[in-house]
């Protein structure tokens, strides 16, 4: 039945289902059901889930068949696994947004304007009269080309602005590949041909049986076929908090974008792409539309007029439409698979968020853009009105000529001219290149991290790194090798130091520990033969449980023959790890009706559970709290102190003549354990660590371990990475200890208990991933050392979510990492190790390094620009620096530079230093002795050469040029000079430390050599070629000569001023401080909000318009598909439901889209902007919600606690991690009920705007059937 594959393919036009037995209509409205009504109806139309299996021709055991044909007929019929991607930007579209730069519109209109004037010529008899400023031009040839500069300024505009087109261009296209390697390395587990095979999650089909375990984000919909202790965070989807458990008997169904977040199973796959629950809500939230968005636009238009006179109608409306974008954020954001569209949005709302969000560099650099920007503003609304006054008052005051008509468009000509100097003054001023800079150097950093084992999710987190001055690392697979073997056991009464030979341990006992180790495991976990001859065998799954079925195999015992005796649909129930039992049991059934319980969990855990041990003779003796404490003594100490994790392997039977027990009842279940045997499990430190560590020590950032392990073991490894040295007073501490420390008599967390322990603590040992995130939080929020704390976190598990999201860098293990840990993280390390952090830190230093060269070489040339332009044109009334000219310097400046300079390669010197810090300033005061240092000589040789150039070179004068003279040799060599001065203190840039070597690995960057040679070529044309355009006259040699003389003394200049001890200049100050989150002015969050307004709001009014006006005619049907929703909700309760609309109707609609909505974007609000890109832009990542008011949270290793701990796991435990919309707390715009969670009403809604796909009635009454329904 399995394996049937299809020669020909047979056109059923109807339902257009091929040859399956049901069709894609009939899974999708199977899978809009839940609970109850959906086991009705499996058991309605298929009988059982092996009924729907045999209709779609495979099996529950050994999957497809995974030929070919069959695959493809399949997609063909149910579609494939992906949302079909949105266009990217045309190059096109990406120059229009380039041409919207304000100051380059100016100079548009300004040449524009300039080109149209400089046609005109009045009658000549007439020329003197219009002042002597006017007349002087003999050569008609000359003034004939007097459109030639207004032509080049468009030339020069036209120029930046392919530049700075293909620069965004090219940064999509980055951010595109990044993206799509993310989903390559997306592999989910299918069972094909009765093997289990990872296969990319795009080529996942309806029919496949695909295994799923803890921490899976689920790609696709399906329907369980055997699971264990499965429970689903839903809240992406439903909004519901609580983790929903799935069981055959109750509740099979499950949907994609959904997390598991504890035990494992196998699931039919039903539905993909746009047919999955994802995939509906993405079509219905209006992602896939494209062609709409002109039209709306234009709609939006004439809505905006009647918008107004409704307004007082939609307030409330307003509130929604806000929530409406949210929604339709997180449809971005949770775009499947190969989501390339998401990419352009998720930029888009990336850049919109960074204006509230800036990262620590963007917030410095954005506040000194801003303060140069208004001087420029200034100097050159001076330079203008100080132009026109002196022509003013030298045409009609000095010379006493009347204003003639026939002159007037000589003078507009003037008036033209002296504003295009100031807004060149302006252009020159304005430091565009500065975000260029950013984004090339995180861009440039982000490809070459990928080499470095680091992929980066979010731009932002690899120039944080730099300034990281913390490392809250995890032991396992981070420090450690993550490949454990078993090393020591203790077994039938005796502690063996290497693994012992199967004849020393008696038979019976040898059957037990093998049986339990064999069923005791995940099945996905296994031992492969090794890649190469003579290599290790490969482990894969989880390395403990590897280590233990390697423990079998020493035993020379087969593991897979007892695994295919017992396959695991035998398996009667699983109890699978999770962080609060610390253990994992499964429980057979015998043949004589009988159970019989394997567990194995932390030693010092399961052997208080544990009455009995098995003896040398194979017999059981009672064994007592004293017996333990012997045991922790004699074995498991000395064990820990050697490095190694000790693990518990125990069992239990439950004979026929008690019956059977009441499984949910975990406490009963898991006591009077019979111990078997305790192994020590060594997990050897990675070689390169222990260096790796030492740099980030020397670089002045402290790493400290966060492990569940044993505190004896943690203490062990963390002396031998070296974060621990003999006789340091660093404290180790317990997560339990821990906990009672920080917290007051009321169970409350207290900021200054945490205060007290954090700058000791280095290792915390048996901790939850409540204490690791609490341990992050208290770090981040200390105010007691003078420099904030930037802390990095490392984390694998689900349920290190919260901290990874609490960090302000998250690391997420690429190999041992679940999905969830990746979705919450900002970098994932491909190699899971933790040398590569070391590397991100060199980046990230690299990062804000680069961005500090620029500054200084970019001031540099502003200040002397601005200053001689300025001066210039007020002594000579005209600027030295022709308005082209100027452009061309500013290219030269801006992107060529910022290409040049940000794509310097780290060094290891860079780890040499101490991390800046939050508030340390961007231009310390050494680069600022250099800016004011090269910027006094440039202009001194600038102006000496416009003042008395003419006679050392003895050429004529340029000064006071009439309109459209010539240009001439003098001006051409202050040009020339110029350029060549940048050129060479590009060089000088490259160091911002005072170092005196400038040349020092300047050949291992290719780009700024080449950028530096060509810009040199490109000037030498310019100048002798480049004529009237640029204002430029051929020069000789012997002036070539001079000119690059006086450039290449900048580099002696350079020497001179690295002499001077910066100590000694108290007059310099540092400049470009950063921000403090609490510092930030009232009017500067009040700009940033309405930056915000513009942006965001206009964009999404139109569109949320459009949406609200289409949507309230509709609230009839919406009323359906809410009810549709409803889990489990009945027949009559619909039919309720499906009365008239009233208003207080209306008004739970409202709530129900507010409750949707805030489940959707989960990060509205919350410290991390939603500008990462999701890594499978699934759904929203999924919202962690830590409850750390209970007081009762030292559940691990309390004895008297020790019991309850698994019942209260699920109640809401304080260790108990919920991902969960957030509360109104948190949400900016809390939904008129004050529940945004919708839990306490008990119903999941999902409310979706009316963008509904165009002319697609919904009737009413068949709530399944319309457009709308979804979940």
């Amino acid at each position: 039945m399995a394996n049937n594959s299809y020669s020909g393919v047979k056109n059923s036009t109807a339902n257009h289902h091929g040859d399956f037995g049901c069709s894609l209509k009939d899974l999708r409205s199977l899978m809009e059901l839940r609970g109850a009504e959906a086991i009705g109806k499996i058991g309605e139309s298929y009988g059982d889930v092996q009924g729907l299996c045999t209709r779609l021709k495979t099996s529950p055991v050994d999957g497809l068949s995974g030929q070919p044909a069959d695959i493809d007929k399949r997609k063909e019929v149910f579609g494939q696994n992906l949302i079909p991607p949105k266009k990217p930007k045309t190059f096109l579209q990406l120059v229009w947004e380039a041409l919207q730069d304000v100051t380059l519109i100016i100079l548009e209109v300004a040449a524009i304007v300039s080109l149209g004037l400089s046609f005109y010529r009045p009658p000549d008899a007439e020329r003197e009269h219009c002042g002597s400023a006017a007349g002087g031009v003999e050569d008609d040839g000359e003034a004939e080309a007097g459109w030639i500069e207004g032509a080049a300024i468009l030339l020069s505009v036209v120029c930046v602005v392919l530049v700075t087109a293909f620069n965004d261009w090219s940064k999509e296209k980055q951010f595109r590949g990044l993206q799509s390697r993310i989903e390559q390395e997306q592999k989910f587990a299918v069972v094909r041909g009765g093997q289990v095979i990872q296969i990319p999650v795009a080529e996942i089909v309806v029919g496949d049986v695909a295994q799923i375990k803890y921490g899976d984000l689920l790609p696709s919909d399906g329907i369980l076929i055997q699971g264990n202790d499965l429970k689903i965070d839903e809240s992406s989807l439903t909004g519901e908090s609580d983790h929903v458990k799935k069981t055959l008997e109750r509740d099979p169904m499950l949907l994609s974008g959904t997390h598991v977040m504890e035990g494992s199973g196998k699931m039919l796959v039903t539905a993909v792409g746009e047919n999955s629950q994802t995939g509906i809500i993405f079509a219905l939230l209006g992602a896939s539309e494209e062609d709409d968005d002109d039209e709306e636009e234009k709609e939006a238009k004439k809505k905006e007029k009647k918008e107004k006179k409704e307004k007082k109608k939609q307030d409330g409306a307003a509130e929604n439409r806000k929530k409406a974008k949210a929604a339709d954020g997180a449809a971005m954001e949770m775009q499947p698979l190969n989501s390339d569209e998401v990419d352009i949005d998720e930029k888009r709302k990336s850049n919109l968020k960074e204006k509230k969000e800036k990262s620590v560099l963007q917030g410095k650099l954005t506040k000194l853009a801003v303060q140069i920007g208004k001087a420029g503003l200034v100097m050159s609304a001076i330079t203008v009105i100080i132009l026109v006054v002196l022509f003013v008052v030298d045409t009609f005051w000095v010379q006493g000529l009347p204003w003639h008509k026939d002159c007037t468009p000589i003078y507009i000509q003037f008036f033209v001219k002296f504003f295009i100097i100031g807004v060149t003054v302006l252009v020159v001023a304005v430091p565009e290149g500065l975000p260029l800079a950013v984004t090339i150097s995180l861009a440039y950093s982000v490809k070459k991290m990928m080499k470095d084992n680091n992929l980066v999710r979010h731009l932002d987190a690899c120039e944080t790194m730099g300034n990281a001055t913390a490392i809250c690392s995890d032991k396992t697979g981070t420090l450690t090798m993550n490949r454990m073997t078993v090393v020591q056991a203790y077994v039938a009464d005796k502690h063996y130091r290497n693994v012992p030979e199967p004849q020393l341990i008696p038979a019976t006992i040898m059957d037990i520990l093998v049986l339990g180790i064999s069923v005791n495991s995940a099945y996905t976990t296994n031992i492969m033969s090794p890649e190469k001859e003579g290599g290790l065998p490969r482990q894969v799954g989880n390395k403990t449980e590897c280590a233990l079925l390697g423990f079998a195999n020493d035993l020379k015992r087969d593991y897979q023959a007892i695994r295919n005796e017992i396959p695991e649909e035998k398996l009667y129930k699983v109890y699978t790890f999770n962080s609060c039992r610390k253990s994992m049991s499964t429980v057979l059934k015998n043949a004589d009706g009988s159970f019989r319980m394997f567990s194995k969990g932390a030693s010092e855990i399961l052997l208080k559970k544990c009455s009995k041990l098995l003896t040398a003779s194979g017999e059981t003796k009672v064994f007592r709290p004293r017996d333990r404490e012997d045991m922790v003594k004699k074995v498991i100490e000395p064990m820990a102190s050697e490095g190694l994790r000790t693990i518990c392997l125990a069992y239990r039977d439950f004979p026929v003549s008690e019956g059977e027990p009441d499984w949910d009842q975990e406490n009963d279940i898991l006591t009077s354990l019979t111990c078997v045997c305790v192994v020590g499990i060594e997990d050897p430190v990675r070689p390169e660590v222990p260096d790796a560590i030492k740099k980030c020590q020397r670089a002045g950032i402290t790493v400290r371990m966060v492990t569940g392990d044993n505190i004896n073991t943690a203490r062990a490894i963390a002396t031998k990475c070296g974060i621990l040295q003999p006789g340091d007073e660093f404290l180790c501490m317990e997560g339990k200890e821990f906990n009672r420390r920080i917290r007051n008599e009321k169970g409350e967390i207290e900021q200054e208990r945490i205060d007290k322990i954090w700058p000791k603590l280095r290792v915390l040992a048996r901790s939850s991933p409540t204490d690791k995130h609490t341990l992050v939080k208290g770090i981040i929020d200390s105010t007691v050392l003078e420099q904030r704390q930037v802390v990095a976190v490392t984390g694998d598990g689900t349920n290190d979510g919260p901290a990874l999201k609490k960090a302000d860098v998250g690391f997420a293990m690429g190999i041992a990492g679940t999905d969830v840990a990746k979705e919450a993280s900002d970098i994932i390390l491909t190699d899971d190790n933790f040398s590569s952090i070391v590397k991100a830190v060199m980046w990230g230093r690299n990062v804000y390094d680069s961005i500090s060269k620029f500054l200084q070489f970019q001031l540099t040339v502003n200040v002397v620009a601005v200053i001689v332009a300025f001066t210039g044109a007020c002594i000579t009334q005209d600027s030295p620096l022709k308005a082209v000219q100027m452009l061309w310097v500013n290219l030269i400046m801006d992107t060529f530079a910022s290409l040049a300079l940000a794509t310097e390669p780290p060094t290891e010197s860079l780890l040499l230093r101490k991390p800046y810090g939050r508030n340390k300033p961007l231009i310390s005061r050494t680069m600022m002795k250099n800016i004011l240092g090269h910027g006094v000589y440039q202009l001194i040789i600038i102006f000496t050469l416009l003042f008395v150039g003419e006679q050392i070179f003895d050429i004529d004068s340029g000064r006071y040029a009439p309109l459209h003279s010539p240009p001439s040799e003098h001006y051409t060599i202050i040009f020339n000079t110029f350029v060549l001065l940048q050129l060479f203190n590009e060089i000088n840039a490259r160091k911002i430390h005072g170092e005196r070597n400038v040349f020092d690995g300047i050949f291992n960057n290719l780009i700024f050599c080449s950028i530096v040679f060509g810009t040199f070529i490109i000037q030498i044309v310019i100048v002798q070629w480049g004529g009237k355009p640029f204002s430029c006259v051929g020069l000789s040699i012997d002036q070539w000569l001079w000119c690059t003389f006086l450039g290449f003394s900048s580099l002696l200049w350079g020497q001179l001023i690295s002499s001077i001890p910066t100590k000694s200049l108290r007059f310099l100050k540092s400049a470009g401080h950063g921000t403090q989150r609490q510092e930030i002015p009232d009017e500067e969050l009040e700009d940033m909000e309405e930056m915000e307004e513009i942006d965001h709001a206009e964009r999404e009014l139109r569109r949320g318009q459009i949406l609200w006006f289409r949507g309230l005619n509709r609230i009839q049907t919406q009323m359906d598909v809410v009810s549709a929703f409803q889990s489990g909700s009945s027949f009559q309760e619909r039919q309720l439901r499906r009365q008239p609309s009233t208003s207080s109707q209306q008004q739970h609609d409202i709530r129900v889209v507010n409750a949707f909505r805030s489940s959707l974007s989960p990060y509205e609000g919350l410290e991390k902007p939603e500008s990462r890109s999701s890594i499978h832009n699934f759904m929203t990542h999924p919202e962690f919600r830590i409850e750390d008011s209970e007081p009762s949270i030292p559940l691990i290793d309390d004895t008297d606690a020790e019991d309850d701990a698994p019942t209260k796991r699920n109640s809401a435990s304080p260790r108990n991690v919920t991902p969960t919309p957030p509360s109104p707390s948190l949400s900016p715009t809390p939904s008129p009920n004050q529940n945004n969670n919708a839990v306490e009403s008990g119903n999941n809604h999902l409310y979706v705007e009316g963008n509904k796909a165009a002319g697609t009635p919904s009737a009413p009454g068949s709530p399944l059937h319309s457009l709308e329904t979804s979940l």
